[in-house]
């Protein structure tokens, strides 16, 4: 595919513009929170935002699709600033990229089978949440000025799209925006302005190299952070990605964006900027205002950049109540409603992995401890059904002589316990038939539980004889086996 191919890049231009630039207004202020999050000066987050966001356009595997700056990152750089200092965060975003760009080429993004869809709603819900919590301090202890302007606000995002005519062209929270500027530096009320956030820089950013004694001591302190940065920042971008495809039914080349995403940080680092990663609520944004092609996260960081640096002074009017309403129609949007109603119809199991999900991400603050504990319930889950699809009956075939098991279903660790108990070794018979053209053996403990069995019937005198075992579990069986091995055998009864 070529680097500008009309259909990944020119095939929505009015669309694109206008949601890069809803997107552009609204990462200034996260970008100049994030960077306060991470103890850094506002000019990092911005820089990075930038930079992730332009060169993602042309590196990512998934159009439409916004990265930057973010919190669940800024969250992991909070001790590494504080103990090392700024340059040794720029280091560990440099490694950042390195390892993401390796995953890439491992190939890791195919671990996203993986994550179950119960994980995937969990993850996008708790995120709907700490959007709209992180919102929460700009609603508290404030003057009834800012509710009446947020309140205002989701009037316009929600009401202009009903408008004739321009209702549909023009994105309404870049009417919110605007709206609410022209309102506030008219009237001269008394809220937080993006201004107070903090300053904005009045420099393009240069390029520039972190200053740290290149020693393994150095390595020592940054890999550790940087290796929970790819793996975050690897894993929101995934997800996201995942989210996108939903919202636009359309494919993404999940291993191409973890290549990007190393080199949009790699690009960050080497201007000033902090590590960053897709943005669920800034691609719901971009979605929902028109954006599809990658022109829309390139003119996102464009705009961001010409906007901070030759605009600060228009910039910083901007009410905070303004991206306020914004975000919580994001919030709004990005939580899944449907999950709630779906409660009564999906499974116990099901229900249970998606609320634990967000309860522990909601609670830890961090996306892939959350994840982490909903892929664990999810297998323990399903490991638990499949182990209860066994059934082992038995007939005589020989009164008193000769007896035939029939063994359906999975063996594997979760069964291997079932599958032992279901045979009567102290029955006084001569031979034994087990069987097995409608099982499947999975692992070592299946097979360990095979041999258990072959063992105990020969311990009581009983001949044994195994039939119909299919090729593939014939494959595990035939390898890792040992019933006919005097020495293993003993070995496995704990030689009595």
């Amino acid at each position: 595919m070529t680097l500008f191919s009309k259909q990944e890049w020119f095939s929505n231009i009015k669309g694109d513009t206008l949601s890069g630039i809803v997107v552009a207004l609204a990462l200034i202020p996260e970008a100049i929170a994030f960077s306060i999050i991470a103890g850094v000066d506002p000019k990092v987050g911005l820089y990075a935002s930038f930079c992730i966001a332009v060169i993602i356009a042309f590196t990512g595997g998934r159009p439409g699709m916004i990265s930057a700056a973010t919190g669940a990152m800024a969250l992991l750089m909070v001790t590494l600033v504080r103990e090392h200092g700024l340059e040794y965060l720029l280091a560990a975003t440099l490694l950042t990229g390195v390892l993401q760009i390796i995953a890439g080429y491992l190939k890791l993004a195919e671990l996203m089978r993986f994550v179950s869809r119960s994980v995937v709603t969990g993850f996008v819900n708790a995120l709907a949440i700490l959007i709209f919590m992180a919102q929460l301090p700009e609603l508290t202890g404030v003057t009834w000025h800012v509710y009446a302007m947020t309140i205002a606000g989701l009037g316009i995002i929600y009401l202009f799209p009903y408008l004739p005519v321009i209702g549909k062209s023009i994105p309404s929270p870049l009417v919110c925006i605007v709206v609410l500027t022209g309102v506030y530096m008219i009237s001269g009320m008394d809220i937080r302005s993006v201004g107070d956030m903090g300053e904005l820089p009045d420099t393009l950013p240069v390029f520039l190299w972190p200053d740290v004694p290149l020693t393994f001591e150095t390595l020592a302190i940054i890999f550790p952070y940087a290796v929970m940065l790819a793996v975050v920042g690897l894993l929101e971008s995934m997800m996201t990605a995942t989210i996108v495809d939903d919202l636009t039914d359309t494919p993404s080349d999940k291993n191409r964006e973890c290549k990007g995403q190393g080199v949009a940080n790699i690009g960050s680092g080497l201007i000033g900027g902090m590590a960053g990663c897709a943005m669920i609520g800034q691609s719901v944004i971009n979605i929902k205002s028109g954006g599809r092609t990658r022109l829309s996260t390139l003119i996102a960081g464009v705009v961001l950049l010409l906007m901070v640096v030759f605009l600060a002074d228009w910039v910083s009017q901007i009410p905070m109540a303004a991206l306020v309403a914004v975000m919580i129609m994001v919030s709004i949007g990005t939580f899944s409603w449907e999950s709630i109603r779906d409660l009564k119809k999906h499974p116990m199991s099901t229900n249970f992995v998606m609320v634990a999900t967000v309860v522990v991400t909601v609670g830890t603050h961090n996306l892939a401890i959350g994840v982490f504990v909903g892929v664990l319930l999810a297998a323990m889950f399903f490991a638990n059904k499949v182990g209860n699809i066994l059934y082992i009956g038995s007939k005589e075939v020989d009164p008193g002589k000769e007896r035939e098991y029939q063994v359906v279903g999975q063996v594997f660790f979760a069964s291997s316990e079932r599958f032992i108990a279901a045979f009567d070794f102290k029955e006084s018979i001569d031979k034994v038939t087990i069987n097995l053209s409608r099982a499947h053996f999975w692992d070592i403990t299946a097979v360990q539980a095979l041999d258990r069995v072959v063992i105990k019937f020969r311990r009581e005198g009983t001949e044994v004889e195994l039939v119909g075992l299919s090729e593939a579990s014939a494959t595990i069986v035939d390898r890792y086996a040992v019933h006919d091995d005097p020495e293993a055998v003993e070995k496995l009864m704990g030689g009595h």
